[in-house]
């Protein structure tokens, strides 16, 4: 098994368990929330969020592996195809979507999940009409995030967050 498999199952173990879960959800009419419920050695748990149209910017997660699961509600995942050998502050993409980049957007629905490698770029969003939640684990615990701009088909750092300091 895989760490990205395991840290799915351990999203999956917290989804299927609310009672275990630290903190109640709560809604925030400005933005997604976010809690983060569980810390082990090998990685750490979050709760999130979703009113309808709330949303993530394009980012990463620093270098740690993650993995997600949608308890409630419904949530779509957007990727852009990058170019692997082309990793920097400019992520190259192929043609198709605004700026010429290439977007996959992927559906999850309630109890589907994701799992994503140390180097993966996306956003989340809840475009239904019910709020939702989720289930996220990262490996190693989150230490800090890139935030990202689609331009020109390339996808630019916009700022970089620090855990401690910026969440």
């Amino acid at each position: 098994m895989t760490l990205s498999s395991d840290l799915l199952a351990a999203a999956r173990r917290w989804a299927a368990d609310p009672a275990a879960w630290p903190i109640q959800p709560q809604y925030d009419p400005d933005e997604r929330w976010y809690a983060r419920i569980a810390e082990t050695a090998e990685h750490e748990v979050w709760l999130l969020t979703w009113l309808p149209g709330q949303e993530t910017d394009w980012h990463d997660h620093g270098g740690s592996a993650g993995a997600f699961t949608v308890v409630s509600g419904a949530l779509v995942e957007r990727t852009v195809i990058t170019t692997p050998r082309k990793r920097s502050a400019a992520l190259h993409v192929s043609a198709g979507a605004p700026g010429g980049g290439r977007v996959r957007y992927m559906d999850l629905p309630a109890g589907s999940g994701r799992r994503f490698g140390t180097h993966h770029v996306h956003g989340v969003a809840n475009r239904g009409e019910v709020p939702a939640i989720s289930i996220h684990v990262y490996a190693p615990a989150l230490r800090s995030m890139t935030r990202y701009r689609l331009v020109d088909g390339k996808l630019r750092v916009a700022e970089i967050e620090r855990a401690g300091v910026s969440w």
